[in-house]
């Protein structure tokens, strides 16, 4: 059997038995190394090779984790959540609740899809927004499995049809030139308006899944502890309702807006969260012999994440060298036979099964574009269709994957308080509501477009 699909299986399944994801992600690299015909040694040699992918990532977590808990320290949160709570009332009716809570959702949302093109700062803004809006959301009884959803929409779907920030990469850069490249021979030239006409069918069925998952799925109450992320990060006391001081208010927006605006300059989260740390320090929101502790408090928080990361960059080296991916789509084309449809739906999986181990849609276009392209013009599929077989087969995955940062950055600002679940409340809720929609209706946008 293939050891791309055994690998995956294997990570997914003893990710699902609630074995630590790092774990799951060593035993199925090694797995799928053995399988895939690589000694021991050999795999170790991948995996070690590929490790230092994850480290910029892991890194650049962990300082913007210790630049959350700074903030918490300037009463920013408190404030914040003071102020909605406040909106709320005193006896807030239900529908008051109710539309306090779906405002809260609606805008998280609109900040995530902002951070894919108008401010791309990807998911860097999570362990900075996300945190101060818990106590509110606990308030509410908001199950975090909805905010993890509109996250998720919001890191993935925009990419997928605007053409602009990390849209311009993904479609332009990446989807269009691959086909184009694998198609020049075949006669298949796609123009640059083409490629978002073809993924908005896609698109579509996510935002069917998103509607789903708010005013269906994870509609009812959840009751969460309140478990302070000041007293969870450095010791303040629960009961503590010090008024937040103005200069620590001024000195917290000016060091999101440095620490943004650093990011966005020199593409660098590690270099913006570090600017936004030495920020608060300067101004005085926490002792300069308390920044070591505040730092080391962070990195603490966000450790998991960072090493999740790592890991899935070696999981990936040795899916790479066993040279199974090629044989899994080439073993796909057998299947087929003369069946347009179960060509799309086969194409479909295959990407699927790439990304889910790989974490990452933009890593994939490369590895199938050169084999699904041909086998599209094979079949007759139209040019749109091609596009949105391609364009869905890779991002299938990136919302539901243990190892993507589509799952991991909103599991990052929900988990703070250790209430999350990175698998069962961020990676199954959003591979259910966004992967089974992209299957159908990218298996439409094939048969139809």
């Amino acid at each position: 059997m293939n050891a791309v699909i055994i690998a995956v299986l294997v990570m997914v399944g003893l990710s699902l038995a609630r074995v630590s994801v790092v774990l799951a992600l060593v035993v199925g690299a090694l797995v799928g190394g053995l399988v895939g015909g690589l000694s021991i040694e050999d795999t170790l040699a991948a995996f070690n090779d590929g490790v230092g992918g994850g480290a910029k990532v892991a890194l650049a977590y962990a300082t913007l984790g210790a630049f959350a808990v700074a903030i918490s320290r300037s009463g920013l949160p408190d404030l914040l959540a003071r102020r909605l709570i406040t909106l709320l009332g005193q006896e807030s009716s239900a529908s008051r609740q109710a539309t306090v809570k779906y405002l809260l959702l609606g805008s998280v949302l609109l900040v995530a899809v902002s951070s894919q093109n108008l401010i791309p700062v990807h998911i860097a803004f999570i362990p900075i927004l996300i945190p101060p809006l818990l106590k509110v959301m606990n308030q509410l009884r908001m199950d975090r499995r909805a905010v993890a959803c509109a996250l998720t929409f919001g890191l993935t779907a925009p990419y997928m049809l605007l053409p602009v920030g990390f849209g311009a990469i993904f479609l332009n850069d990446i989807l269009l030139a691959n086909i184009n490249q694998a198609g020049e021979s075949l006669g298949l030239e796609i123009g640059r308006a083409m490629v978002p006409m073809a993924m908005g069918v896609p698109v579509a069925g996510m935002f069917l899944g998103l509607l789903v998952a708010v005013f269906l799925s994870y509609r009812k109450p959840r009751d969460y502890s309140e478990a302070e992320l000041t007293h969870h990060a450095h010791g303040h006391e629960a009961g503590d309702t010090e008024e937040p001081r103005a200069l620590g208010l001024i000195m917290s927006v000016v060091a999101i807006v440095a620490a943004l605006g650093i990011q966005l300059y020199t593409g660098s989260m590690i270099l913006g969260g570090l600017v936004g740390f030495s920020l608060l320090s300067m101004g005085g929101i926490f002792r300069w012999r308390e920044a070591d502790d505040l730092f080391t408090s962070g990195m603490r928080m966000m450790a998991l994440i960072g090493f999740i990361m790592i890991s899935a960059s070696g999981f990936a080296a040795v899916m790479t060298a066993t040279g199974d991916i090629e044989s899994l789509v080439s073993a796909s084309v057998d299947v087929i036979g003369d069946n347009r449809g179960l060509a799309a739906l086969l194409m479909l999986l295959v990407g699927l099964f790439i990304t889910l181990g790989i974490g990452s849609s933009f890593s994939t276009i490369p590895i199938i574009a050169a084999i699904f392209v041909p086998l599209a013009v094979q079949f007759g599929f139209s040019d749109l269709a091609t596009v949105a077989l391609v364009g869905t087969a890779a991002a299938l995955g990136d919302a539901g994957s243990p190892a993507s940062d589509s799952t991991l950055g909103p599991t990052s600002g929900l988990n703070v308080d250790r209430q999350h679940d990175h698998i069962w409340d961020s990676v199954v809720p959003t591979f259910v509501h966004y992967n089974i929609p992209l299957v159908a209706f990218g298996w439409l946008a094939a048969m139809t477009l």
